[in-house]
């Protein structure tokens, strides 16, 4: 997987994160998993299309989710309702879209699939790529990962 890929996303979240909820983010190390992947209590997948394909699945813990709504909306939540459920999607939504914008500046045309959020503990996951790049994330509310399937579709001339 090349670095502008994982660069890209984490450079959007990095963006997002200090925009939107005040907060730094901190990669951590690098890892490359096969198959199946473990998720979190609120996951999120997007679909990449164009001349990269693939998905992106974003998973995070219960409290975290419900930490950055309270930044987000003020509103102290106790449950992973369609509200949360629907900013999670958004946030997803906006680093994807972000990340693509980045992209572009490598000659990438990308667009989005609509974000498919998923609540609930899931022991894994399985994407339709079979190699995957965790970008585990460090905030002051937590951690989450960001795993990367994408494949480079470009045309090569």
């Amino acid at each position: 997987m090349k670095a502008e890929y994982v660069n890209s996303f984490y450079i959007a979240t990095k963006d997002v994160f200090h925009l939107m909820l005040d907060l730094d983010v901190e990669r951590g190390d690098l890892e490359v998993v096969e198959g199946l992947v473990s998720s979190k209590n609120a996951n999120v997948v997007l679909g990449v299309t164009g001349d990269l394909k693939g998905s992106v699945l974003f998973s995070f813990t219960r409290d975290m989710i419900l930490e950055m709504v309270r930044i987000m909306s003020g509103l102290e939540m106790k449950t992973i309702d369609n509200f949360v459920s629907s900013a999670l999607g958004e946030v997803a939504n906006i680093i994807g879209g972000n990340a693509l914008t980045n992209l572009t500046s490598y000659n990438y045309v990308c667009d989005l699939a609509p974000p498919q959020v998923i609540i609930g503990e899931y022991k894994s996951l399985s994407m339709a790529n079979k190699k995957a790049l965790l970008v585990p994330i460090k905030t002051d509310i937590g951690e989450f990962d960001i795993n990367i399937f994408i494949t480079d579709d470009k045309k090569k001339l």
